[in-house]
């Protein structure tokens, strides 16, 4: 389904773009908790890979893609040796990290719910793993640090507009009416939601009655 929507070399590429801009973020943060290049790596590679891992696995597609092309495995170690080496440089730009990062989120989870459907998932299971495919590297990659998952403590929505992106597709597959233009309207609607959610820090609702201003609990 994807390959009749966009071209080979272009779905290539775009993925591999969503794969660095992931494991750039991963590596960073490596970086930020002192791991050594080994653990710099494996953040890079679980933070890029891992969302599409576990979705391939739940939906039986083995080996999975991360395995199956040589250049998904390559490209995350690629970015670690660049933050390795010039992390310096890519703190100063995080602003225009934390915008391919928004564009990763809204290209994943858009092909991990086409994807799912693909492999014969009903609509609302398809939306479930192309939210998966979008957060899942980060919930390992928070896991791996010892910090509560982002996915678990939305601030400045994450999740949300994966879900919604997700949706989208998932609608239009019930519609008959995935194609090019409502592909798009869903990467770029998810895109736009993660921005605006970042300039404006909007987060998602907390317990009913319950203040941002009260002390979290350990």
């Amino acid at each position: 389904m994807l390959h009749d929507l966009f071209p080979p070399g272009v779905q290539h590429a775009l993925d591999l773009a969503g794969i660095f801009v992931f494991a750039t973020s991963g590596a960073l943060l490596a970086v930020r908790k002192n791991f050594d290049v080994f653990g710099i790596a494996v953040l890079a590679l679980v933070t890029a890979l891992g969302g599409g891992l576990f979705r391939d696995l739940v939906i039986g597609a083995v080996p999975p893609a991360a395995f199956g092309e040589l250049s998904f495995f390559v490209t995350p170690l690629i970015a670690a040796a660049f933050v390795f080496f010039l992390h310096p440089e890519v703190q100063r730009i995080n602003r225009a990290i934390n915008v391919f990062d928004a564009a990763g989120l809204a290209l994943f989870c858009v092909t991990g719910t086409t994807k799912a459907y693909e492999y014969g998932l009903g609509l609302t299971a398809s939306a479930a793993l192309g939210l998966a495919t979008a957060v899942g590297g980060g919930v390992l990659r928070d896991v791996l640090v010892n910090e509560v998952p982002s996915l678990l403590r939305d601030r400045e929505m994450y999740a949300v507009p994966a879900t919604v992106g997700a949706a989208m597709v998932a609608v239009s597959i019930a519609l008959d009416s995935l194609n090019a233009v409502t592909t798009a309207l869903a990467i770029v609607t998810t895109f736009v939601l993660r921005l605006l959610a970042m300039r404006y820090h909007w987060r998602a609702p907390l317990a009913w009655n319950r203040r941002s201003s009260v002390a979290e609990e350990p």
